[in-house]
This record gives C-alpha cells, sequence and structure tokens, in this order.
C-alpha cells in the first residue's frame, strides 16, 4: 500500500495586510435605487436617439394631420361644432408652446448652473483673480432676488474688496451666500431620507416601496435643483436626473456596506430589528447619497471652503429616533 505524496501548500506574502486582500464580492440582488441608478447612467445610443426622435417625429406629423382633417371636416358638416373644435385646438397649441417655452428656460437655468461650476473649477484651477470675480459676479446676480441671501450678499459687499486672490474670494462667496441654500438642500436630503426609510420599514407591500423610494428621489432632486437656482420642467428634470445618476456611478456611491449601516443603527441593534427595518436603514442611505450627489451637481460652486455633507451624519440625524 503506497503512502500519499506530501501536499505543497504555498504561503502568501506574510507582509501582506488582510486590508488590502480583495473585497468580498456581493451576493443576491441589488438595491433598487442602485439598479436605477446604473441604469440611468448608461449613456444612449446615437441609433436610440435617432429611432425615437423619428418616431416622435412621425406620430407628431400623424396627429397633427389627423387633428387638421377632423377640424376642417367637422366645420364642413356643421359651422358650429366645426369653430368650437377648432377654438379648442387653439388652446391646445398655445398651452403646449407655454410648456415648450418653460422646458426651454428649464434648459436655460440648467446650463447657466453648468456653466457657471466649469468657470469655477477654471479659476479655482488657475487661481486667478480675474475669473474669480467673474465667477462671484455672476453668482451674485443668480441670487439676487433670493431673500434667503440678501444677508451674506451684503457681508459679500463688504468684504470681497478686501480679497487678494481667488481662492479667497471663492471661499468667501461660498461661506457668504451658499451656506444658507447647503442648510435647505441638507433638510430637504433628510427628510426625504426619512420617509424613505420610513415607507420600506412599514409598507409590507414589496414594489410599493420601491416606487415610493424612486419617487421620492425624484422629487428630491428637483427640490434641490430649485434651492440652487436651477429650477427645471419634465424634460430638465429627467436630464438632471441622469447627471446626477451618473455623477454616483462615477464616484463609486451606490453601494452601502456593512461598515456605514453599523456606524448608523450598531450592530447589536440591527440583529434585533426585523428585516424591513433594515432595508429602511439601507435605502435611507442610498436616498442620502443621492441627496448628496445633487447637491454636488446643482451646486454653482464645489465643496472647497466648506466640507461636503457627510453621508451616515445626514442618516443619523434624519431617522433619530424612528426605528428606537
Amino acid at each position: 500500500m503506497s503512502k500519499d505524496k506530501p501536499i505543497l501548500i504555498e504561503i502568501s506574502d506574510p507582509e501582506e495586510s488582510p486590508a488590502e486582500a480583495p473585497a468580498v464580492p456581493e451576493l443576491g440582488e441589488s438595491s433598487a435605487l442602485q439598479s436605477t441608478a446604473r441604469y440611468m447612467a448608461k449613456p444612449t445610443s446615437r441609433l436610440a436617439k435617432w429611432f425615437w426622435g423619428s418616431l416622435l417625429a412621425f406620430l407628431g406629423f400623424g396627429l397633427s394631420i389627423a387633428a387638421w382633417n377632423f377640424v376642417t371636416g367637422l366645420i364642413e358638416q356643421n359651422v358650429v361644432l366645426g369653430y368650437v373644435a377648432a377654438g379648442l385646438l387653439g388652446i391646445f397649441l398655445i398651452v403646449l408652446l407655454i410648456v415648450a417655452l418653460k422646458e426651454i428656460a428649464g434648459f436655460v437655468r440648467l446650463g447657466r448652473i453648468d456653466s457657471l461650476q466649469k468657470e469655477a473649477a477654471h479659476a479655482y484651477a488657475a487661481a486667478d483673480l480675474t475669473p474669480a470675480q467673474d465667477v462671484v459676479s455672476r453668482l451674485e446676480r443668480l441670487y439676487a432676488n433670493r431673500p434667503e441671501t440678501e444677508w451674506g450678499q451684503a457681508r459679500l459687499n463688504d468684504r470681497k474688496d478686501e480679497q487678494l486672490d481667488a481662492d479667497a474670494l471663492l471661499a468667501l462667496a461660498e461661506n457668504e451666500i451658499l451656506a444658507p441654500l447647503d442648510d435647505m438642500a441638507r433638510l430637504e436630503i433628510e427628510a426625504t431620507a426619512r420617509q424613505v426609510a420610513t415607507v420600506t420599514a412599514f409598507v409590507p407591500i414589496a414594489l410599493a416601496d420601491v416606487f415610493a423610494a424612486l419617487s421620492l428621489n425624484l422629487r428630491m432632486i428637483r427640490r434641490i435643483a430649485e434651492i440652487y437656482g436651477g429650477r427645471a420642467g419634465f424634460l430638465g428634470s429627467w436630464r438632471l436626473t441622469k447627471v446626477v445618476m451618473a455623477h454616483l456611478v462615477a464616484t463609486g456611491a451606490v453601494a452601502v456596506g456593512d461598515d456605514m449601516i453599523g456606524s448608523i443603527a450598531g450592530g447589536g441593534v440591527m440583529s434585533k430589528i426585523s428585516r424591513r427595518f433594515g432595508e429602511g436603514v439601507i435605502n435611507g442611505a442610498l436616498t442620502a447619497r443621492v441627496g448628496v450627489a445633487a447637491m454636488e451637481t446643482c451646486r454653482p460652486l464645489p465643496f472647497v471652503a466648506k466640507k461636503r455633507p457627510g453621508v451616515t451624519k445626514l442618516v443619523q440625524r434624519a431617522l433619530t429616533g424612528l426605528f428606537s
């Protein structure tokens, strides 16, 4: 009877730290918000744009011809009813024109915020006072009629001539003008995170909490944009949501690990509450991440002088007492 051969065991490098080991891949289905973020962040192909554009153009042309034939045919049959239909069609076209103008105005406002962000980034990178002064002037004009920033703009006017470098001037504008708007956006994030966590924890229907979380997140993104002066219509809000989701995916902020859950609720507490409460905490944390990404997307100036809100602190304040 032969003996077994010795087994060669390879020993890893003793200097390698356990912290440097690759992360264990997550199993199971991802969260609804994570899946939505990754789906919306995917760029639309040119073929898809042509397909939907040509389809909408064809449907619009067909509906226009059908409406025209209906009105003219009705006029030939009954003059009174025909002109009533023509008047209703005219009212509809006027309302449609107003909606289109509002959508265009929304895109213009979002474009103004985007250009201001790019100019601010250039001013920080170049450390040039002249571009920084232009950014501050545009920022003052953007919030000239906002009562929340009146006191800050007065302080900025008193002190901006004393600033001799770009970083100091932009930091002063960030602290004086954007501070109250940041507080409003932070409260909006906390309120939405609390609502999402509550709905997830207490609504027993499986798909109801998913739709509620998505709708609340979309509303939060729109309100944060309004806080920073980027009010948009339906199409503008959809574009803004895609930009926020792309930012989430690009920064790797669509996953919440056990370390965050432990910091929010504590390991001992999570073992005592139900699975729905745990999902509520996770969805609340994901909502806070979406809110912070919306702040970074809609804010005219980057977070330099002021610290970016932390997700853990936002969720802790939002969920204080909710699961106790």
